[in-house]
Parts: C-alpha cells; sequence; structure tokens
C-alpha cells in the first residue's frame, strides 16, 4: 500500500486561535491543508474565502494547500485562491455541469499555475469524469453529501473509490485520490484499502476530546 496522506479540514479548528491550531496540526505530522470554500448556494452553508487561505498560508512551515471549491461558480474565484496561497484548486464537476466546462477550469486552473482536483459527490458515477482522468492531479470522492462538518462516512461509497482505482491503473495516469467526508479513526484503513491516496480529516483532528497532535497519530497507526 502506497504512502498515505492526511489533509486536515480546518472547518472544526477554533479559529480564535487559528495559527496555533496549524502548527499543532504540522507538529503532528499533517502531511498537506484542505480548505473548505462554501458560498452559500452550491451548498448551504457559507464558510470562508481567500482571507483564511491566505491565514494558514503565514502560520503554515510551508505545508501544500489545496483550496475546495464547494461553490457554484468556481473559476470566478480560482485566481484569488491562488493569490492567497492555494497550489491546487478542487472543484466539482456537479458546478460545471459537463465535460466542456469542467475542461474550460481545468485550463484556467493551469493558467494559474495550479494543480487541479475535480470532486464528486455521491450521485454522481465514477464514469461520468472518467474522460477527464489524464487532465488531472487529483480526484476528490465525496464520502457524505457536502457542506457540513462532523458527517459520518457513507461505507457504501467506497465502491467509487476501488472503481476509480482500478480505472488509474488501467490508464496509467498520474492522479491522486482523495476521500473527503467522515473520515475517522475506525475507517481510516478502509478508506486506503479502497485506494484512497489522500485522507481528508476534520472533526477527527480537530475536536473537544484529543490535540490535533494525538489525533493525526491515532489516524495513522489507524491507516495500517
Amino acid at each position: 500500500m502506497p504512502a498515505i496522506q492526511i489533509a486536515p479540514s480546518i472547518l472544526t479548528a477554533d479559529f480564535g486561535r487559528l495559527a496555533e491550531q496549524v502548527r499543532e496540526a504540522e507538529a503532528g505530522g499533517c502531511d498537506l491543508w484542505h480548505l473548505d470554500v462554501m458560498d452559500g448556494h452550491f451548498v448551504p452553508p457559507l464558510s470562508f474565502g481567500r482571507e483564511v487561505i491566505a491565514a494558514v498560508r503565514a502560520a503554515s512551515d510551508g505545508r501544500f494547500i489545496e483550496a475546495h471549491l464547494m461553490v457554484e461558480r468556481p473559476g470566478e474565484q480560482f485566481a484569488d485562491m491562488a493569490a492567497a496561497g492555494a497550489q491546487r484548486l478542487i472543484f466539482h464537476y456537479e458546478a460545471a455541469g459537463n465535460l466542456d466546462r469542467a475542461r474550460e477550469h481545468i485550463g484556467a486552473a493551469r493558467a494559474l499555475g495550479c494543480q487541479v482536483g475535480l470532486a464528486i459527490n455521491p450521485e454522481t458515477a465514477v464514469r461520468d469524469i472518467a474522460p477527464l482522468l489524464a487532465e488531472l492531479d487529483e480526484v476528490t470522492v465525496m464520502l457524505i453529501r457536502p457542506g457540513w462538518g462532523g458527517q459520518a462516512m457513507r461505507p457504501d461509497l467506497l465502491t467509487k473509490v476501488t472503481d476509480l482505482a482500478m480505472r488509474v491503473r488501467a490508464e496509467g495516469v498520474a492522479l491522486q485520490i482523495e476521500v473527503d467526508g467522515g473520515v475517522k479513526a475506525h475507517n481510516a484503513h478502509s478508506c486506503a484499502a479502497a485506494g484512497a491516496t489522500i485522507l481528508v480529516a476534520g472533526s477527527a483532528v480537530f475536536n473537544a476530546e484529543q490535540t490535533p497532535q494525538a489525533a493525526l497519530a491515532e489516524l495513522r497507526g489507524a491507516i495500517g
């Protein structure tokens, strides 16, 4: 099994001491940052924008940052996210609506010097995005309905991860497979075994029961 990366999401972090929380997670060995930008339209909640991404960039020791754009018009935010410090821009296939529009977004992100990720909601099949795999750096498989942190993972959706991993191997493309939603210590091994190479973890890392360092150590140990 390849090395699995852990990407904390800060949705459940203490924003009153965000810089400290970033440093705590990095001391605990997080691999990269996954920052959820929500517009209140594509998903009901509002989260944050470029200012918070810039704050994480300033607090970080230089770790990779990806911006997960859960927004209706992701292309309109690409430049702001890149300027704030995001190195990979993840947009939703459902927001693009079709392959041609998705390719336009991919080109726009590349023009900014960013890597590109594509997220798919539970209702979207891997076959729907299969023609794009060679053009992407990452696919994010949502294991919950996007928008709210703290939801329980739907284990039935791991079959999509396995499907995607099989297609990636068959096509010989260099593609990260990320899972997002409800990742905890008790299911981290299943996510990795299904073929995920990046695990997004929000409430599993930032919670009242453990420090981020202890939570990350537990997750890392559970991957196996």
